[in-house]
């Protein structure tokens, strides 16, 4: 294990006490799970008083009630769970009623409020490479990622284009969120400055899939994976190649979760200590033999 995420884990044990507060990502599987090194890592870096840990759950419903009944502070929520959880909580934030799925739980005084940061978490790593409003941008998928993301874009101003496999849910995201739609098969890049793949396509362990044809990629166009292992996909190696600028889904994963920790903790969050801790536990488990 590396000096960070020894740090991390000795500062865990070190502050469990009768007034730890215990925050959980709900999912299945969730074995794969970087969230509670991430979060871990901040808590102990900040001094929050809070522990992370993973719940493989096989009924939402119930996983609920437990955060409710154990007085567990706030959750992380991810597949298959995002939209099944809406209706066991208490209230939604506008935005996460507004994309129909939630990535976040805050308890405040057993009353559960739904968040969806994967939107926002997308836009910030996205605005490092550049500027969004006006800009327009191809979304690959019409899944759960696919809405967050092309709400959160929308709502700053870019032009959205929806490419999807199947037709009928590409119109329905499209008509949603007020994009363009076009599909898949007749994809060609169009004149769009950026491409964002929402879809798990080249993640683990299917690592040679593309989510689309090399072709439609340009020098110039900003080009960013949502998928975070590997951190470099076959579509980032592709487009650096080819002369894009690029953004691992780390950042998207690392921003959704600096947004997840200050819900929580009514803290800045430590980003660039949480992104040095997943590139590191990413590392370690490409290494392992």
């Amino acid at each position: 294990m590396s000096d960070s995420n020894l740090s991390a884990q000795s500062g865990i044990r070190g502050r469990i006490d009768a007034h730890t507060a215990l925050y959980a990502v709900l999912g299945n599987p969730v074995a794969h799970s970087l969230s509670p090194v991430m979060h871990n890592a901040a808590f102990a870096r900040t001094g929050h008083n809070g522990v992370y840990v993973a719940f493989a759950v096989s009924d939402p419903g119930a996983a609920v009630a437990g955060l409710r009944a154990l007085g567990i502070a706030g959750a992380s929520v991810t597949i298959p769970f995002k939209t099944e959880v809406i209706g066991h909580l208490d209230q939604l934030d506008p935005v996460a009623a507004a994309i129909g799925a939630v990535n976040t739980i805050v308890n405040r005084a057993g009353r559960l409020t739904g968040y969806n940061t994967d939107g926002s978490g997308a836009v910030r790593a996205l605005t490092g490479a550049t500027p969004v409003k006006d800009q327009r941008i191809a979304v690959i998928g019409a899944g759960g990622a696919a809405c967050a993301i092309s709400h959160a874009l929308a709502e700053k101003g870019a032009r959205v284009v929806i490419v999807n496999r199947s037709a009928a849910r590409g119109e329905a995201l499209a008509r949603r969120v007020g994009a363009d739609f076009v599909p898949l098969a007749d994809f060609n890049g169009g004149r769009c400055e950026v491409l964002i793949n929402t879809t798990p396509v080249g993640m683990v362990p299917d690592i040679d899939g593309i989510p689309v044809d090399e072709k439609v990629l340009r020098p110039g166009m900003v080009v960013m994976d949502v998928v975070y292992n590997p951190q470099k996909t076959r579509l980032l190696y592709a487009a650096g190649r080819i002369g894009c600028r690029t953004v691992s889904g780390v950042e998207m994963f690392v921003c959704q979760g600096a947004a997840q920790f200050e819900l929580w903790t009514d803290r800045p969050a430590p980003v660039d200590m949480m992104r040095a801790v997943v590139t590191d536990a990413l590392q370690n488990v490409k290494n392992q033999p």
